[in-house]
Order: C-alpha cells, then sequence, then structure tokens
C-alpha cells in the first residue's frame, strides 16, 4: 500500500471513529444530552484522535527509520575499491536510481517482476532498459550495483508491506480504545483538550529545536573552520581570494563591508518612503484610499527575491549604465557595468519598503487616540500633531521595524548575487560591483570541493557571523517593539 492510500485509509478510519465514538456516547446516554459529561463532539474527536495520532507517531518513525535500515544494509554488498573509486554516497545513488528504474520498468511492462529479480548487468544491457525508461545514470551498471538494487528492491517492497500492517493495526487498535472509551461517564473534553494543548506545545517547540539544530550545525563546523584556518585571519583579513588548490586568503573584511554598504543603501530608499507611506495611510489617507493602497503596497513583499534579481540584473543597472556610465547622460563614467553595489541597493530597498511601511503603520495606529484629541484640543495643526505628538510616541516601535528591515537586507541572496557581481573588495565607490557574505556562502559550497577544506568550511563560518549579526538585531529590534507596547497596554 503506496504512503498517500495508507493515509487516505487512517483519515477514513478517524473519520469513522469519529461517528461511531459520537454514537456510542449517546446511545449510553438514553439519547440524552443532558446525561453527557462533555459536548457530543468531543466524544467523536477522542476517538478520531486516539486513531490519528498513534497511527501517525507509528508512520513517522518508520519513515525515519527504513531508509537507515535500508542503507545500512545496502551498503553491506559495496566493496571498498567502488567506495574508494567515487564516494559511499554516490554509489547508493546510483543503486537508487537502479531500483527504481527497475520499478518503473516493471510498471511500464518491460520488464517482469521475476525478470527483475533475476537480472543480471552480464546477461542483459541494463543501461539500455533503464534508459528506455528515463532513468539517467552517472556511471555503469556493475553487477555489485544491480545486487545491491535488487536487495534495496526487495527490502523496500517488504517494507511498504509491513509499514502498512503495522499503522493499520495501531490505527485498529486506536479505534477499538476510542469506542470504548465513548461513555456518558467520561471525560471527553478534559482528554481531548490534553491532547490540543500538547500539540499547540510541540507545534510551539518546533520553532525553538529549529533554530537550536541550526546553531549547532553552524558551530560544530564553525569550529571545525577554525581547526584549519587562523581566527585572526578570517575576521581581521583584509582579502577575500579563496583557492581550491590551497593558499587560500579567506579574510571577511570585504564581505562584511560590502553586506553593511549595500544594506545602508537599501536602508536610506525603504525607510523614507516606506515610513512616509505609512504616516499617509494612517493619518491622511481616506478608508478607501487606504484599503486599496495598503494591499498594493503590501503586494511587494510578495514578490519573489529571484524576480528582484532579475530586475536589478536586466533594468536597474542598464538604466544606471546609461545615467552614471560612461557615454551615459551625465557623462561621468564612475560606472562601468550593471553589477554594482548601487543596484543591488537600490532595488534591496524597494523590497524592503512594505515591510518598513506596514510595520510603521500598525505602530502609529497603536498610538491612542486621546494623544491626538488632546493635541488638537490644544490648538495644534494635523501636521504638527503627527511631526511633536505622533511620530515620538511611536519612534521605539518604528526603529524597532527598521531594525527587522535591516536584519532582511542583511541576509537577502539572490539580489545581491545578480545585482551586485561577485567581487570582494574594499570600496567606497557605489558603483563598483562587490559581493556579501550569503553570495559566498553560496558559492563556496557549489562546486566539487573537499567538504573538509577550508575554502567549503568556510562558509559556515561566514553562516554563523551573519547568524550572529542578524539575530542580535532581531533580538534588538523586539526588546524595543515590546517595550514600546507595553506603554499603552
Amino acid at each position: 500500500m503506496s504512503l498517500p492510500v495508507l493515509l487516505l485509509v487512517i483519515l477514513a478510519l478517524a473519520a469513522i471513529a469519529y461517528v461511531t465514538g459520537r454514537g456510542r456516547a449517546f446511545r449510553t446516554a438514553s439519547g440524552d444530552i443532558r446525561q453527557l459529561h462533555s459536548l457530543p463532539a468531543y466524544y467523536g474527536w477522542n476517538a478520531a484522535l486516539s486513531v490519528l495520532l498513534p497511527a501517525l507517531v507509528v508512520l513517522l518513525l518508520w519513515i525515519s527509520i527504513q531508509p537507515v535500515v535500508i542503507n545500512n544494509s545496502v551498503s553491506a554488498l559495496i566493496s571498498e575499491e567502488s567506495v574508494a573509486e567515487s564516494s559511499l554516497d554516490l554509489v547508493l545513488s546510483d543503486v537508487r536510481r537502479v531500483a527504481d528504474g527497475l520499478d518503473m520498468a516493471v510498471e511500464t511492462g518491460a520488464l517482469s517482476a521475476a525478470d527483475a529479480r533475476s537480472l543480471t548487468s552480464t546477461g542483459t544491457d541494463v543501461r539500455a532498459l533503464l534508459g528506455s525508461v528515463g532513468v539517467a545514470l552517472g556511471s555503469d551498471v556493475s553487477e555489485e550495483t544491480l545486487d545491491a538494487a535488487q536487495r534495496y528492491r526487495g527490502m523496500s517492497s517488504y517494507g511498504a508491506i509491513l509499514r502498512s500492517v503495522l499503522v493499520l493495526a495501531v490505527g485498529i487498535g486506536g479505534f477499538v480504545i476510542g469506542f470504548r472509551a465513548s461513555h456518558k461517564d467520561f471525560r471527553a473534553r478534559n482528554t481531548v483538550e490534553r491532547v490540543v494543548l500538547g500539540i499547540l506545545i510541540a507545534a510551539a517547540s518546533i520553532a525553538i529545536l529549529t533554530t537550536l539544530g541550526i546553531a549547532l550545525s553552524l558551530i560544530f563546523n564553525t569550529v571545525e573552520f577554525f581547526k584549519v584556518y587562523p581566527a585572526a585571519d578570517f575576521f581581521f583579513g583584509l582579502t577575500w581570494s579563496p583557492s581550491f588548490g590551497g593558499g587560500s586568503e579567506l579574510g571577511i573584511v570585504p564581505l562584511i563591508w560590502a553586506t553593511l554598504y549595500i544594506s545602508l543603501i537599501a536602508l536610506a530608499v525603504a525607510v523614507p518612503v516606506g515610513l512616509f507611506a505609512a504616516i499617509y495611510l494612517s493619518e491622511y489617507a481616506g478608508s478607501a484610499v487606504r484599503a486599496v493602497a495598503k494591499p498594493l503596497l503590501e503586494v511587494l513583499a510578495g514578490i519573489p527575491t529571484i524576480v528582484y534579481g532579475l530586475f536589478a540584473l536586466l533594468t536597474v543597472g542598464p538604466l544606471l549604465v546609461d545615467i552614471f556610465g560612461q557615454g551615459g547622460l551625465l557623462g561621468l563614467g564612475w560606472m562601468k557595468g550593471g553589477t554594482a553595489v548601487m543596484t543591488a541597493g537600490l532595488v534591496m530597498g524597494i523590497m524592503l519598503i512594505p515591510f518598513v511601511s506596514s510595520l510603521s503603520d500598525d505602530i502609529i495606529n497603536a498610538v491612542p487616540q486621546a494623544m491626538r484629541d488632546g493635541s488638537l484640543g490644544l490648538g495644534a495643526t494635523h501636521s504638527e500633531t503627527v511631526k511633536q505628538v505622533i511620530l515620538p510616541a511611536a519612534l521605539p516601535g518604528i526603529v524597532g521595524a527598521i531594525l527587522l528591515a535591516a536584519s532582511r537586507a542583511i541576509g537577502e541572496t539572490m539580489i545581491v548575487v545578480l545585482g551586485a557581481g561577485a567581487a570582494a573588495r574594499l570600496s567606497l565607490n557605489p558603483f563598483e560591483a562587490m559581493t556579501t557574505v550569503t553570495a559566498k556562502i553560496v558559492s563556496q559550497l557549489t562546486g566539487d570541493a573537499d567538504f573538509a577544506s577550508p575554502e567549503a568550511l568556510v562558509a559556515f563560518a561566514l553562516g554563523m557571523t551573519l547568524f550572529i549579526i542578524t539575530l542580535g538585531l532581531n533580538v534588538f529590534a523586539l526588546y524595543i517593539v515590546r517595550k514600546y507596547r507595553e506603554q499603552y497596554d
């Protein structure tokens, strides 16, 4: 039984449990709802949860454990010579592709199930057979790989059968327990609410555990990097020149400089535009204008960053060259190519406008109306009230919104990759190409570099540095926003 079908069966069993559990509770109360401890729906949900939760837990555990067991068993068939030629991961990848290809060949009728079990690489052109069903391989199919693929298929098929039997058995067991518990004196509401509370706690814990996992993975790999490369050269080096053949100079200072430079230009665009837009929408715009303008402004936040990157590469960059380049409108010759700090900064600023405007709008609207009325009652004009009362009161929250936008700018990748170029340099000229920390994290982890080399591990040190910077900005911004909100609670 395939996984989607198994899930549908479990959901159907849970629905049946809901109906039967609710009905049994009514029967034990002789149809009088007043004799029930809880509302009828609680009895149904208790029966449904008795099916769903144990079955899904067993299914998740099985899905997590089965691949590990199969890979360990299949790895025993791989010789050390094959591993030495490439790597165990690449060999296992070929094994899985061959197994998938055999399954596809059986499904399409190109190969019978019996032939698939007895297939040998010498008796049949396996590569041609797999190519006929659209499976691409990185190397020729050896007898060893074919044997491992056949074991992989057998164990996967057997595991799928066991998984279906075990999950259905647990689901049916839960059905019986939930059905028998559906009695008029059973405290169904208490049980269901405890289960829901546990689900909510688990959902809230996911964010914490995810953050912890990200931090630990970065820390461990960063420690490995500093074992092979001096920390002082990394943090204070002025040259970024990785060389996968050795002799790399991995100073982070040029990358940090470009990251902060581009972020500063982006904030110089986003903050005034976003803040003025927020002031207009909250203090001057009518309800009809606000109902249209605010959603349209926030559409910018939903545009993928790759689209912004293409916009920077194909539109903003050439436009700046036409203005500031050699022979351009101003004839200054400052800009030699479309990729530059200014290009990425302007486009990133456009992307950040809805972040600043939306948060600032909410913060300005949170200022008590009594402060506005008091200012107007003392004879101040509307504009004076905005400048001297509302903005000072909302300033801590606005600063928090700007810091959140700054952390978003520092972590941006695609706009920088397409709009700012790839040159790591220290320069004050915003019309020169530079690159940032995020762009180099991508470049250092792509390709065929040895994962244990400093040129690859440096990506984790870069990521850890960026993580600390953005985490600090976020914590500081949240502190300011919460402090501001407490003033008017």
